[in-house]
C-alpha cells in the first residue's frame, strides 16, 4: 500500500508520517528531503521558495517512485506538499487501488485559536531554520488553496477544526478502514 500525505504547511504531515512509520513499519519518503537534495546538489536552479515550479519538477519523480513501489509490492508513505491537485490522472486503474490519499488542512477558526501552538510545533520532527514567513494570514491562504484544490478533484480533505489529536486519529482510522468515509 502507498499512502500519500499532503496538505498545507504546518498541518502535521511529517508528524503523521512518523506516526504511521511507527505504527505500520512502512518506510516514508519526505518530498522536502528530495527537494533539498536536488537543490543542494545543483541538479536544479529552483529554490525552496519556488513552490509552484517545484510541483511540476518533483511530481514526475515522486509519481514514478510510487509506481515502482506498487509494481514491487512494497509499502511506502510519501509525505509532502508538492502533490498536484489532479494527481490521480497520472495513474492507470491498476495503480489507484493501492494508493491511500490523506490531505490535511486547518480551518481559519482553528488557525485563529491555535496560531501560537501551530508555530511552536513547527519543528516537532524536522527543524525549521527560518519560520519567519509563517503568519496566520499565510497559513489561512495556504490551507484554503488545498481545501479548494483537492476539493475540486473530489479528494477528501481532513479538516483540522477543533482538536488536532482527534482529527489525526481520524486520519489513522480512515487508513485502517475503521473511520468514516
Amino acid at each position: 500500500m502507498i499512502v500519500i500525505i499532503t496538505g498545507a504547511s504546518h498541518t502535521g504531515k511529517t508528524v503523521l508520517a512518523q506516526r504511521m512509520l511507527e505504527k505500520y513499519k512502512y518506510p516514508y519518503v519526505s518530498i522536502d528531503h528530495l527537494k533539498m537534495g536536488l537543490i543542494r546538489s545543483g541538479n536544479t536552479d529552483l529554490t525552496p521558495e519556488d513552490d509552484d515550479d517545484l510541483v511540476g519538477y518533483l511530481w514526475p519523480i515522486v509519481r514514478e517512485m510510487i509506481k515502482t513501489a506498487i509494481e514491487n509490492r512494497q509499502n511506502l508513505i510519501v509525505e509532502g506538499c508538492y502533490i498536484p491537485y489532479d494527481w490521480r490522472k497520472d495513474f492507470d486503474d491498476c495503480y489507484l487501488p493501492e494508493i491511500r490519499f490523506i490531505c490535511l488542512a486547518m480551518t481559519d477558526v482553528y488557525i485563529d485559536a491555535h496560531f501560537d501552538d501551530i508555530r511552536n510545533h513547527g519543528s516537532d520532527i524536522e527543524t525549521r531554520l527560518d519560520d519567519s514567513d509563517c503568519t496566520a494570514d499565510w497559513l489561512k491562504n495556504d490551507n484554503q488553496k488545498n481545501i479548494e484544490g483537492f476539493g475540486r478533484t473530489g479528494d477528501q480533505v481532513i479538516l483540522i477544526d477543533k482538536d488536532y489529536e482527534s482529527d489525526i486519529r481520524e486520519a489513522l482510522k480512515q487508513l485502517d478502514g475503521t473511520g468514516s468515509q
